[in-house]
């Protein structure tokens, strides 16, 4: 059995499920790609018991097989090719060759029927949703996920889906994140998923732009994308997440809004000398200025002031400079609402007269 790909073709394939093997495994065969192929196509397929990636490739044979190979090895080998190369494969017994211009290699191979495959069962609730879109949401907050955090279900991102709208929320204890969307499931009741970290970067990355569609089926255990000639099925995080609509901040009597642009660059300038340890950085609102200060264990200080519009009474409230970065970095508007009831309550940061994306911010302690 012989067949040949492009190595373009195939690289961005076999990274695309690479991606997801772990690189220290409690089974051998989990550190494998399988590689399934008939009908002039080439699957690959790679897990690691939570999430699966399968995508697949057209090559010049109709011969059938399946084996699996060592993804690292076998990414490397692709990578290692010339650009333009003609990558040639042929199975013998327990071993698999991979041939391109005068180089041949032999990989060992582990039993294709071996290979543990994520198995969903049950109803579902399916729908579909461009891929931007989806892509959209997951940017917009999955930078708020916890890492590492004993809530385990904070490491993650929930997806929600409510009436006619898809929704994702993200928070660490310390911000929020909340992206929303319509989509064309009117009526739907509401249904939400628990998505791991790892699986929320491996959706984002397949999700790709145009008007294309993306079709999801939602379990009550897993969640499966399929988007063009590629599939990710994922295990959904089993836990409770908080109810975050308790956190949006509602009785705000204070509210800023402030250019976007000025203040992430004044706000990256302030950051240089706040205390590495805490991030902290001051801001004051009074009349048409905003004063942002810092300072670090060294009694270095540095000190900014902006025009902005502001309506409330004066206040001073602190935050870690690095949240804020990130929200503003997140959103794309021209100008950014901050609305603050005081020193001691959250910020609710959202784009002026818009509701789809917003931001909540714990303030710190001075």
């Amino acid at each position: 059995m012989q067949f040949s790909v492009g190595r373009r073709e195939l690289l961005s394939k076999l990274q695309m499920v690479t991606n997801v093997v772990e690189r220290r495994q409690t089974l051998p065969i989990l550190g494998n790609v399988k590689l399934s192929w008939a009908d002039n196509s080439l699957a690959l397929t790679g897990t690691d018991l939570d999430l699966e990636v399968d995508t697949k490739v057209s090559i010049d044979s109709d011969a059938q097989g399946a084996t699996t190979v060592p993804a690292r090895k076998f990414l490397d080998l692709c990578k290692a090719a010339p650009e333009d190369a003609e990558l040639r494969f042929e199975q013998q017994e327990s071993r698999f060759l991979v041939r391109y211009g005068k180089s041949r290699f032999s990989l060992g191979t582990l039993p294709a029927d071996e290979f543990p495959m994520v198995e969903t069962s049950g109803d579902a609730l399916e729908f579909d949703i461009p891929q931007k879109v989806l892509r959209r949401l997951f940017e917009k907050t999955q930078f708020a996920m916890a890492q590492q955090d004993v809530r385990y279900y904070l490491n993650g991102l929930l997806l929600e889906l409510s009436g006619d709208a898809v929704r994702t929320v993200a928070t660490d204890g310390h911000r929020m994140a909340i992206s929303e969307s319509p989509v064309g499931i009117s009526g739907t009741e509401t249904r939400s998923a628990i998505l791991a970290r790892k699986s929320v970067l491996e959706l984002g990355k397949l999700m790709g732009g145009g008007d294309r569609s993306a079709h999801l089926k939602l379990y009550k255990t897993h969640l499966v994308a399929e988007a063009d000639d590629a599939k990710i099925a994922t295990r959904l995080v089993d836990g409770s997440f908080p109810d975050y609509e308790r956190v949006i901040p509602s009785k705000t009597d204070r509210l800023a809004k402030i250019n976007r642009q000025g203040f992430r660059e004044a706000l990256q300038r302030v950051a240089i000398l706040s205390s590495e340890k805490y991030r902290a950085v001051r801001l004051e609102f009074y009349g048409s200025e905003l004063k942002l200060s810092a300072r670090n264990p060294d009694q270095e200080e540095a000190e900014e002031l902006l025009e902005i519009e502001y309506q409330g009474e004066p206040l001073e409230i602190g935050f870690n400079v690095n949240y804020l970065l990130d929200v503003l970095s997140a959103v794309e508007a021209d100008t950014v609402e901050m609305q603050l009831a005081d020193s001691s309550s959250s910020c609710l940061i959202a784009q002026p007269g818009e509701t789809s994306e917003r931001y909540v911010v714990m303030p710190l302690r001075l």
